[in-house]
């Protein structure tokens, strides 16, 4: 029997596209043929990804530079046209945002399933509309996108998986750790995030590291631009990988690592789709119920995100008159450090 072929359109954040990667390992096992419609920021993790048949890069972030260049828009329905060749059964829009609209509605699926409490109008790119997929306080996020796998019949579990890292990848990892006592445990610091309030306080990640110093290798990974961020926080005393690897050879690091600690970020979610260390995500203004890496409580642990009348307040800036920011101070540091060495050495 031929498969049925679909159509997975996500396109934003590492961490969404991590969030996404269940949801396609439920339908490539329900037997369709996947195609993953991505942009740059995600494409490493799904190209060559065992949930996916095809990743197709839209790159979004490049045509937003020149938004109205004309070599973008013939770029988009070149794309466009690649798309209805395939002819696909059907296609899930798991973006649900306005941009998400020309790419469900000209990509010529017959079923094109959307959620009706989709933002931004998104709903008008389908003919076929879910109630049940919004954003839900209390539900995470991974639980919510399977509701798709759902409405098409799938039993569903949580099953994530990455590409397998190269030869190549492998042995440049082995290099830039090989300085590291192997006789302590590894904890991998992530401590930087696209939103400033999801940042923790830089002297509370400064009393974390001063408290493993003696007790831990100590790593700190991040983007080309976040070595100050982290030098603060270092002070030259462990290896700074910021700037140093990829999405998948930051992956094999993690791979590595006995705890990953992180605020609620793509590092993050990367490091529970790792599958080994234990990962301690730290929360500010964001709903940990909902964000929070998914799995064994005793593994995956949320602090933060609590306390003070205002959170999670879910906002790229906050509103806050008097004590702005005040969520970026919890959780106490030594609460963190106590977590850690739970894990490592319990």
């Amino acid at each position: 029997m031929e498969k049925k072929k679909l159509l997975l359109i996500k396109l934003s954040s590492l961490g969404d596209v991590i969030f996404n990667i269940p949801l396609a390992n439920a339908l490539k096992d329900a037997g369709y043929e996947v195609t993953w419609l991505v942009s740059e920021r995600g494409y490493q993790v799904v190209k060559n990804n065992p949930c996916v048949d095809k990743a197709i890069l839209a790159p979004v972030y490049k045509w937003r530079k020149n938004r109205l260049a004309l070599d973008n828009i013939k770029e988009f329905f070149k794309m466009i046209k690649e798309l209805r060749s395939e002819k696909f059964d059907v296609a899930i829009d798991s973006q649900m945002m306005l941009k998400s609209i020309p790419w469900t509605l000209l990509c010529g699926a017959k079923r094109r399933i959307v959620s009706k409490k989709g933002r931004e109008l998104s709903f008008l790119g389908g003919n076929e509309w879910l109630n049940e997929v919004s954003y839900t306080p209390d539900m995470p996020i991974v639980m919510n996108y399977l509701q798709y796998a759902k409405h098409l019949g799938i039993e569903t579990e949580i099953k994530v998986s990455l590409p397998p890292r190269s030869e190549e990848q492998i042995k440049k990892v082995d290099e830039l750790l090989s300085g590291l006592d192997k006789s302590k445990p590894l904890v991998v610091i992530a401590p930087a995030t696209t939103w400033d309030n999801k940042h923790w306080n830089k002297d509370n990640w400064k009393i974390v590291v001063d408290n493993l110093a003696s007790k831990c290798n100590i790593v700190f990974t991040g983007g080309p631009n976040d070595g100050e961020l982290i030098e603060y926080i270092n002070c030259g005393r462990f290896l700074n990988l910021a700037g140093k690897t990829d999405i998948l050879e930051l992956a094999e690091i993690f791979s590595r690592a006995n705890v990953v600690v992180s605020p609620d970020s793509g590092s993050a979610h990367l490091a529970r789709a790792a599958e080994k260390p234990a990962v301690v995500t730290i929360f500010t203004c964001t709903p940990k119920k909902v964000l929070a890496p998914y799995g064994d409580p005793e593994k995956y642990i949320a602090l933060g995100g609590e306390g003070l009348l205002c959170q999670p307040c879910f906002s790229r800036k906050c509103k806050r008159r008097k004590n702005k920011n005040i969520c970026t101070e919890f959780p106490n540091p030594k609460d963190v450090v106590n977590v850690i060495y739970g894990l490592i050495f319990s």
